[in-house]
């Protein structure tokens, strides 16, 4: 309707004007604005809009804007340059870098009117000559009637027209009218990143504060999905009532989206949530990539008469990791080249033995790898990145999380342990308050119950007795019978965790019982401890990888039964996901090294990565999971 409108005063206006001046006219394209179309044109915006009262600044697609005779025909650019896109770069932020519209950026690159930017891709940036002013003569006609927008009504209230001011944002808007940032973004679905000064944008008929913009000393803050009061303590340091008096609107309690004014100070112990980003869309570098895969295959043993090669394998354990392994890495390189990245393939067995590492690097050229995985022990690893690190060719280690010496060009995939127990506490503190907790802890752990007494002041301890057990009342008498009561249990004791499982799931369901543990060892394991007491328990743990269900239809794992026969183990699916995760990392950038400039995270069938550099050393990934068991035994995310 608005573009019919524009079209009938666009024919009428010719008409009647016949007489006095002929003119030209343009249809808007995507992501126009008026000034783009008058820097287009080499005219003024005022020249268009004097002719089109009723346009804005950011008329809609298509709509027919009425031009002067005697501008020019498409003004076009003198040169162009080249732009190459960096990570988090938006259209909109370059279109101001360079003084031109995002239209113009379209224009001549016309493969972004089908999809977003692609980190490392090369765009054509028009230059225009600066604008002139043209005098454009009209004469005075029949008074015009202005088109103004028309407030229309959705699923969300009444809707006017807001006209952005200068250092006004999508945020501080959305909170001026008491709506949600994704309520905001809703209703002005083509608005993107940022905001123009003049923009005409769609909002709430009525508002419910009277700026956009917060004072001096405050920021603007989204609430995250599931934050409440309580999480938000923990983030900011500010209470529920601090929070409702800066934002009186919250009193009816927090929703997603929610934006908040805070004190400054109080933002600075905000952390922002790590990026999950997913790389298959962000291919750009599809050059070939090379690889090198170091394991411990070894087939220097011999195969006797009374052994087969089955027998071998079965018996020779890291003989049978490193196939399962190897196994997830050559799946990893199929999906891929299904990506448009193709890979070479160089593998070397090891033996499992540092001096084989040595003299496999020594007698090969490694200098033009761009990533080695492997090898799998802790000294060939460090002999490996030693010998490699003046070529700064990386180094993948893929299965051990020991305290590895790091070299700069080592990449450490495994989360440390003291990394998962951090991590661990971390979760628990934030959602203690109101919790009776109870540490149970043997001797071999307490650094670990050290730990969290420190941050976990006025938590109750209990240990085994000289037998290595406790008993009902040991812990009975610790237990807090009116709230919920959390038991952090630190032994790698199988008789020690099955004693205490045992006890808490032979209490009456009252006592309101959750088991956690800094680390979930073998000892879970033991035939004694029965999953279904840690599912009634809803035992919850750090894991650097989840179990995938083997019901879901998950590409890799339908290829992988379909190729082998059967469904990957857990090595198998490491060696997929981190194959996969390098050669997306090395197809998004120049180098994995600048691949992992950025903190952001990756995530694929068990595991996930996000890396960050250690100071004066090389790279660690720090990204777990939080496990909980659930009644049905399954294993669900929490964190």
């Amino acid at each position: 309707m608005k573009y019919l409108l524009y079209l009938v005063f666009a024919i009428a206006f010719n008409v009647s004007s016949s007489a006095q001046e002929a003119y030209k006219t343009h249809r808007v394209l995507e992501d126009e604005t008026l000034g783009s179309i008058a820097k287009m044109y080499g005219i003024s915006s005022d020249e268009i809009t004097k002719l089109n009262p009723g346009a804005g600044l950011t008329p809609s697609e298509n709509t027919m804007l009425v031009l002067p005779s005697k501008v020019k025909d498409i003004q076009q650019p003198l040169k162009f340059k080249k732009h190459r896109v960096r990570r988090k770069e938006t259209l909109f932020g370059i279109s101001k870098k360079y003084n031109v519209s995002v239209a113009d950026i379209k224009r001549y690159n016309k493969e972004l009117y089908a999809r977003s930017l692609k980190k490392g891709e090369r765009l054509k940036i028009p230059q225009y000559p600066e604008k002139s002013e043209i005098p454009v003569v009209v004469t005075p006609g029949p008074p015009l009637t202005t088109v103004s927008p028309k407030p229309i009504t959705t699923g969300l209230s009444k809707l006017t027209v807001h006209t952005v001011k200068p250092k006004e944002t999508k945020y501080g808007i959305a909170r001026m009218y008491g709506i949600t940032l994704q309520d905001f973004e809703k209703i002005n679905p083509l608005i993107g990143n940022g905001l123009s000064i003049g923009q005409m944008i769609n909002v709430p008929a009525e508002t419910i504060m009277e700026t956009a913009i917060p004072e001096e000393g405050y920021i603007l803050y989204v609430v995250q999905p599931k934050e409440g009061f309580y999480r938000l303590k923990v983030k900011t340091g500010l209470t529920q009532e601090e929070i409702v008096a800066l934002n009186p609107y919250a009193k009816v309690g927090l929703k997603e989206g929610m934006i908040l004014k805070i004190p400054k100070s109080a933002a600075e112990s905000v952390t922002e949530e790590t990026a999950l980003v997913n790389l298959e869309n962000s291919v750009t570098n599809t050059s070939t990539k090379s690889i090198a895969v170091l394991l411990p295959f070894r087939l220097n043993k011999t195969i006797d008469s009374t052994n087969t090669k089955s027998d071998v394998i079965r018996n020779d354990k890291l003989m049978s990791l490193s196939l399962d392994f190897y196994s997830g890495v050559i799946m990893a390189t199929e999906f891929a080249k299904d990506k448009g990245i193709s890979s070479s393939l160089k593998v070397y067995d090891t033996e499992y033995s540092t001096s084989k590492v040595g003299s496999i690097i020594a007698s090969n050229d490694f200098k033009n790898f761009d990533a080695v995985i492997g090898p799998l022990g802790q000294k060939q690893v460090e002999r490996a990145a030693s010998l490699l690190k003046n070529n700064r060719v990386p180094v993948f280690s893929p299965l051990s999380n020991k305290e590895i010496k790091i070299s700069k060009n080592l990449f450490q995939t495994l989360p440390e342990d003291d990394m998962l127990e951090d991590g661990m506490i971390q979760f628990i503190k934030a959602r203690s308050e109101g919790k009776n907790i109870l540490i149970i802890s043997d001797s071999k752990h307490a650094s670990q119950k050290a730990k969290l007494l420190s941050k976990l002041p006025g938590s109750k301890t209990a240990a085994p007795r000289e037998k290595g057990f406790l008993y009902v009342k040991d812990i009975d008498d610790q237990i807090n019978k009116t709230t919920e009561n959390w038991v952090i249990l630190e032994s790698d004791d199988p008789v020690i965790v099955s004693n205490v499982v045992g006890i808490l799931n032979g209490m009456p369901p009252e006592y309101k019982l959750r088991l956690f543990s800094l680390k979930k060892g073998i000892a879970y394991d033991y035939h004694d401890v029965s999953n279904l007491h840690l599912a009634k328990l809803n035992f919850t743990f750090p894991s650097v990888n989840k179990n995938y269900n083997y019901k879901d239809p998950v590409p890799f794992l339908i290829s992988y039964k379909n190729k082998y026969g059967v469904l990957p183990n857990k090595y198998a699916v490491r060696g997929f996901d981190l194959m996969y995760d390098v050669l997306l990392r090395l197809a998004s950038a120049d180098d994995i090294y600048e691949a992992t400039e950025a903190d952001f995270e990756t995530a694929y069938i068990e595991n996930k990565f996000r890396y960050s550099k250690k100071f004066l050393s090389g790279y660690q990934n720090n990204a777990f999971y939080i496990i909980k068991y659930k009644e049905d035994l399954q294993l669900e995310v929490i964190e």
